[in-house]
């Protein structure tokens, strides 16, 4: 793996992680964020928040862009404005950015950190995300990575195997969360027999601008297709955790600038000086071709989410 230290978009102090397959660039000035991830010499597959380009420090909060870690559930200190310098440091081949400790209020005292370690081929990146508790009570929160795509492509997230029913089938295999404003008649959504799917658009003829969706993704995966370039990410699912939002551990939000891929780690009761982790393993394949219906996702997806099992 290759690490660079350089100036990125008005970020002096930025890293660029390659193997020579993929690049992610990482900011320290704020976050931290994973802003850049894409194919060596490629396009980004992340979104990036333009005026929020360059910026540092001030008690606002900014979303910056790309991929960052939040704590579930969603209330005012999820919000913590992480505008400070991030320490990056190396352990073996994965990197390390961690950020200070949120002082409260509006933070409980947590300290965030992100470690990103490269595939030695190919496109994968592992991502730990860790929440440590340095308060003196404790905590109950879950991990959350929202990752914003860029506009114009669709996510996707497969259902639990559909059967039919009989006497080992009675009761429900997953959850369905919906927020105020999820609105199933909106075009954006698209329901089908062993998926859900979620379109980015522009300028939607909608009730509402924002849409956000949840389920209990038992297949461990979601994806986001976007003019040939496929992104998969992966978490591990634990049998018999407690998920928040209903029992969400994966969940979509889209408006009119970005789509969020978003998963969820289990709900933990956090004791001082105790660390949550919660990991996902990203891949990006090119050249994929171009379908919307749970035939295509069946003949040109799944078999890429099936490799990257391998």
């Amino acid at each position: 793996m290759m690490l660079e230290r350089f100036s990125y978009r008005g970020w002096q102090n930025a890293y660029k992680l390659s193997n020579g397959v993929v690049e992610l660039i990482v900011t320290a000035n704020v976050g931290p964020r994973i802003l850049f991830y894409g194919l060596r010499h490629g396009e980004n597959l992340l979104h990036e928040v333009d005026e929020d380009v360059g910026k540092t420090g001030g008690s606002q909060f900014r979303l910056y862009g790309g991929h960052r870690l939040w704590v579930s559930p969603e209330v005012e200190r999820t919000y913590y404005p992480d505008n400070l310098p991030v320490a990056c440091s190396q352990r073996g081949n994965a990197t390390r950015f961690t950020a200070p400790r949120e002082e409260s209020p509006p933070g409980t005292n947590l300290q965030k950190e992100l470690e990103i370690e490269l595939g030695v081929k190919g496109s994968e990146v592992r991502i730990t995300h860790r929440i440590r508790n340095d308060d003196t009570q404790s905590t109950r929160l879950a991990a959350w990575g929202p990752t914003m795509m860029r506009a114009g492509g669709r996510a996707i997230l497969p259902l639990s195997p559909r059967i039919g029913m009989d006497k080992d089938h009675y009761l429900p295999v997953g959850v369905l969360g919906i927020w105020s404003y999820t609105d199933f008649a909106d075009p954006r959504w698209v329901f089908g027999t062993s998926y859900i799917q979620l379109r980015q658009l522009k300028n939607p003829d909608s009730r509402f601008k924002e849409q956000m969706g949840g389920i209990y993704n038992s297949c461990g995966w979601g994806a986001y297709f976007t003019e040939g370039y496929l992104f998969i990410k992966r978490t591990a699912v634990i049998s018999g955790a407690q998920y928040p939002d209903f029992g969400c551990n994966f969940e979509v939000f889209t408006n009119p600038d970005f789509l969020e891929l978003e998963t969820l780690g289990p709900v933990v009761e956090l004791q001082p000086g105790e660390v949550a982790e919660h990991v996902e393993r990203w891949s990006l394949f090119a050249d994929v071709p171009s379908g919307e219906d749970c035939e295509w996702i069946d003949s040109h997806v799944l078999p890429l989410v099936k490799q990257t099992y391998a």
